[in-house]
């Protein structure tokens, strides 16, 4: 099956640039917007399964996209960034991103994130989620106090464990091997934690692990 892709990205070249990278080999480009509002009604219209989104774009940003993307539930969003940290990608981690690139990734780079988003699984590039976990811990510079979400105390104490170590930004390989446990086990793990929390992303996990004082 083909993993249909939505490219949104202000600049033509690169979108025609992104295409041909992706385009075939189980990866299908089903269309493309100029803008975050072209973005939220292409996805509408053609429900990709992944919508590879630039951050800033003219009217409606890639932000706001992303959060009316995520909160339609029409795709999954992977951010292509030129910026390795800035309140933009801060911003599009609380909108619900499933995945951060930059733009200089390779075309294998790209794909594979490409494929992980659409299996559920995230993808980060390790640049951006080192730096965005560190300005989470940080608080941007000031520490704000722990606030523990709503849904906390319906997680099980392996449940927790599973949202502490997705905190550190752990792929499910490295959940399992951390927990011995399997990646099917560690996978199930994930999306429970996602439905009781009612987060968009691995990404918003990590956010509320760090907001909670959890890692």
């Amino acid at each position: 099956m083909n993993v249909r892709v939505l490219i949104a990205d202000d600049h033509a070249a690169i979108r025609a640039g992104l295409r041909s990278l992706l385009d075939g080999d189980g990866i299908e480009v089903v269309g493309e917007a100029a803008d975050g509002a072209s973005a939220v009604r292409n996805a509408r219209a053609l429900r990709p399964d992944v919508v590879l989104m630039d951050i800033r774009m003219p009217g409606t940003d890639g932000i706001s996209a992303t959060r009316e993307i995520v909160a339609d539930r029409t795709a999954q969003v992977l951010v292509l960034t030129a910026f390795d940290l800035d309140e933009d990608v801060l911003g599009a981690v609380r909108a619900g991103a499933a995945g951060f690139l930059l733009k200089t990734a390779t075309a294998e780079q790209l794909r594979g994130a490409v494929q992980a988003v659409a299996r559920g699984e995230g993808a980060l590039a390790p640049e951006v989620t080192r730096r965005v976990l560190a300005e989470l811990a940080t608080g941007g510079g000031e520490r704000k106090p722990p606030q523990p979400p709503a849904g906390l105390d319906d997680l099980t104490p392996r449940e927790l464990e599973v949202l502490r170590a997705l905190g550190r930004g752990l792929s499910n390989a490295e959940l399992a091997a951390e927990l011995s446990i399997s990646e099917p086990t560690a996978k199930t793990h994930v999306s429970r934690i996602l439905a009781k929390l009612d987060a968009a992303s691995r990404m918003q996990l990590a956010v509320i692990a760090r907001e909670a004082g959890l890692a």
